[in-house]
């Protein structure tokens, strides 16, 4: 058997702020990386050590990648959406023009890009939704068919809806309050969209509950979901095995397995959606 291992891309730097604006609910911060903005794909991720010396936060906060580009100078530049909620995700938030962060990148699978042009839908949640644009970008590229799902609690939680909006062919907003777009959740307008736009494959990111909601529309009308999991991440790089999840393999059994590894990016008809964190029966080795 093959054992995955991290991205051989992934290298370990410092990282300079060269921008950090405040956009609704989130922070949109851009970083210096040099040559890793070339590696890095739509699905990917960062490991950023928070808190700075002396903090008593030594685990690294996880983060998607919002976007990767690299300047005509050869500048490479990595973009990230930042909620500031905990206390590390709030210390980044507060970083200024010209500081340092120490960052492990890219990490992760991405998403599988079809081969022919195809119909695609991605749905987003929250902050969840930020690699999706570059995502888009990308199947726009291939020539296919690109429709958009965001949603939140409310209407500030919605990140860019302006850029959503001219990244796609369609875009929907949902809102669990009802204070912009359609009132309620991402699957309720699903199955609608998949019907008008013939939709022949969802991506997703975002809350776990949302990503099994969208697993079990997309397993009744038969169509490929890849969703990019939002499990709990304390190194990235396949070491402390907090982030295991149960996935089934391609030999038809259940393993708990590291989605800082095999994933973010995973088939979602694969992952066993369990609410609480027990294993499931029928796993390997229970």
């Amino acid at each position: 058997m093959d054992f995955p291992t991290i991205n051989p891309k992934a290298q370990q730097f410092d990282a300079e702020v060269l921008s950090n604006k405040r956009v609704g609910s989130y922070n949109h911060m851009v970083f210096s990386v040099d040559e890793i903005a070339s590696y890095a794909r739509p699905g990917n991720f960062v490991a950023i050590s928070v808190g700075g010396p002396g903090t008593s936060m030594i685990l690294r906060r996880a983060f998607a990648i919002y976007r990767a580009t690299v300047k005509p100078d050869g500048q490479g530049l990595l973009e990230l959406v930042i909620a500031p909620f905990g206390n590390g995700s709030t210390w980044l938030a507060n970083r200024q023009i010209g500081d340092l962060v120490n960052m492990v990148a890219p990490l992760g699978t991405a998403f599988g890009i079809p081969t022919e042009p195809v119909r695609a839908l991605l749905v987003g949640g929250g902050y969840g939704s930020a690699p999706l644009f570059a995502l888009a970008e990308v199947l726009k590229s291939r020539g296919c068919r690109v429709d958009m799902v965001l949603g939140a609690s409310s209407a500030a939680k919605i990140y860019a809806p302006l850029e959503g909006k001219r990244s796609v062919s369609s875009l929907t907003i949902t809102t669990d309050d009802g204070s912009a777009g359609t009132h309620g959740r991402v699957s309720d307008v699903i199955p609608a969209i998949i019907a008008s736009s013939n939709i022949e494959i969802i991506y997703s990111c975002g809350p776990m509950a949302m990503l099994s909601a969208i697993t079990n529309i997309s397993k009744e009308r038969g169509i490929m979901h890849q969703c990019s999991v939002e499990e709990a991440m304390a190194c990235g790089i396949g070491v402390c095995m907090t982030c295991v999840l149960p996935i089934e393999g391609e030999d038809g059994v259940v393993r708990m397995t590291r989605t800082c590894i095999d994933g973010p990016v995973m088939d979602g008809s694969k992952v066993t959606w369990t609410k609480s964190r027990e294993i499931p029966d029928g796993v390997w080795g229970k």
